[in-house]
């Protein structure tokens, strides 16, 4: 029998981390987005992105929910299921109208253990359909060109061929590419692996289903030269922009699902022909053998550091005309290097969590300084030794806005430190006791030489101070009245720090200059 779903896959959802607005406008859901690649037992793990992207109503919900059920399950023998199980994740429905908007991501990401060990988080992107009535040329590539960027494997989900306009949409996708090449010395392409995913491919008879006969078609359709020069171009450009391009045919799923109303996923109205094909295509993508880790720049990407290439990527397409490929450019820069600051600010604050974090007692001033230099130093060394796109001179305010939080960072450490500190602690009822006991002597000795009228303002000095530390030892006790509370420690503060440090300081100085000449 086949076993349940998964808790953890049951408790996932479809969350929007692209909306979309009235005025064609993108924006990034941050609140979504950050639990998904910031959760404690994904955040510091390498990502790696499927996404499924193309022309609208062509099945790509539907595929990604069957890519849901095989990670669901760890890819066992018989993941598929049982036939009669209705097929659920991303929102899918049959018909002629779009049904998802902007870019979804599935709430859970789901970690598989490569083939050396290492556990790789696998996120899911669904994105909206291209060249919808409801959407311009602007939005389906700027769809199409965020989900290109941020993911590892892009699948260019095609129907039934692969057709010249869907390689010139594909160049302008990518044209981002292209100048990545020619203005920067960038050692790998930059985008992975894209796989032409040609569904209801109807002439099996001239190439088979699968990966054998999309590797034919792709050969004849991509890579077969002698074509006017025109065409040759956008071909050159797509290869030039990707590590990798595959491809691969799928049948038609069945007319139980294109006519049936109440279709709802279940395997026993899919085609057996499809299921089959659907075995091989899942697998050979999501397999932990087979599975590509996000790479930008020549570097693997964690899923905190993906956080901040959404938002980076987001901030151009905000803008009123269709960007150009350089502000993308620099866009990757941007977030390259945020991520490398981010990377520097974490290991900075790692450290000094260990130097004098909560649990350690208070340390010298001094001592705080010393090992602040010392884990500055890493921070910044750990900063310069990231790859970083942009060039020196691009990073330099990178570098600058790193040192400024980090000075941030140090003097929250430094008020930390101090709050250890049993006197600062105690300073308001230290100073009153203090005032106390010289008033009290100083009202005596004015009350022997006769001087009444200084003896009783000593008095009333004396019997201030009293019901200060009384009022003040109420207030920290009950809570209330803390206006009054720190009314007592600002002035307690003021009277230490202009009266009585000034005086303790001096008679220091003076039994130091005797040892002084005496050790001269």
């Amino acid at each position: 029998m086949m076993p349940p779903l998964p808790e953890s896959f049951l408790r996932g959802e479809p969350v929007q981390i692209i909306t979309t607005k009235d005025d064609h406008t993108f924006e990034l859901n941050e609140e979504a987005l950050r639990p998904i690649l910031c959760d404690s037992d994904v955040q510091h793990k390498k990502i790696c992105v499927v996404s499924v992207a193309g022309a609208f109503r062509k099945g790509k919900s539907f595929l990604l929910d069957f890519f849901l059920r095989y990670l669901a399950r760890d890819g066992i023998e018989d993941w598929l299921g049982a036939d009669d199980e209705p097929l659920t994740g991303f929102s899918w429905r049959g018909g002629s109208e779009r049904e998802t908007c902007g870019i979804w991501a599935w709430s859970k990401l789901f970690q598989c253990k490569s083939p050396d060990g290492e556990e790789i988080a696998v996120m899911l992107l669904d994105t909206q359909g291209a060249f919808d009535t409801e959407s311009t040329v602007k939005d389906c590539a700027t769809v199409f060109a965020l989900s290109t960027m941020v993911s590892s494997v892009q699948t260019y989900n095609l129907s039934q061929n692969i057709q010249e306009d869907d390689l010139h949409h594909l160049q302008l996708f990518t044209e981002y590419g292209r100048l990545a090449l020619e203005k920067e010395e960038v050692k790998e392409k930059p985008f992975q692996s894209l796989l032409f995913l040609i569904r209801d491919w109807s002439y099996p008879y001239e190439y088979e289903y699968g990966r054998g006969g999309g590797t034919q078609i792709l050969e004849k359709k991509l890579n077969k030269s002698s074509r006017h020069e025109e065409l040759e171009e956008v071909r050159t450009h797509i290869r030039s922009c990707f590590e990798n391009i595959d491809c691969f045919l799928m049948p038609h799923p069945g007319l139980a699902v294109a006519r049936k109303r109440e279709f709802d996923g279940r395997l026993a109205d899919i085609d057996p022909e499809f299921l089959k094909h659907l075995r091989e295509l899942t697998p050979m993508l999501l397999a932990p053998s087979n599975l590509v880790v996000k790479r930008i720049n020549g570097c693997e990407i964690k899923c905190r550091d993906l956080l901040e290439y959404f938002k980076a990527y987001i901030n151009i397409y905000q803008s009123s005309d269709l960007p150009e490929p350089k502000t993308m450019l620099r866009a990757t820069s941007e977030a390259n290097n945020l991520a490398a600051v981010a990377m520097a600010l974490d290991h900075y604050n790692t450290e000094m969590e260990k130097v004098c974090g909560g649990d350690h007692p208070y340390m010298s001033p001094d001592e705080l300084e010393r090992s602040h230099g010392e884990v500055l130093d890493g921070a910044l060394k750990k900063f310069d030794d990231t790859p970083k796109m942009g060039g020196e001179e691009f990073s330099r305010g990178y570098l600058e806005h790193l040192t400024r939080d980090i000075a941030e960072r140090y003097e929250h450490y430094q008020k930390g430190n101090e709050s250890k500190n049993l006197f600062n602690v105690a300073r308001s009822p230290i100073t009153l006791v203090v005032t106390m006991v010289i008033m009290y002597f100083v009202s005596g000795l004015f009350g022997l030489v006769g001087l009444y009228s200084l003896s009783n303002v000593a008095n009333l000095v004396l019997g201030i101070a009293i019901m200060a530390l009384l009022l003040w030892s109420y207030v920290r006790y009950s809570g209330e009245y803390p206006s009054i509370a720190a009314s007592i420690d600002s002035t307690t503060d003021f009277i230490w720090l202009q009266v009585y440090a000034p005086v303790y300081k001096g008679l220091s100085q003076d039994k130091i200059r005797p040892e002084k000449r005496k050790h001269d």
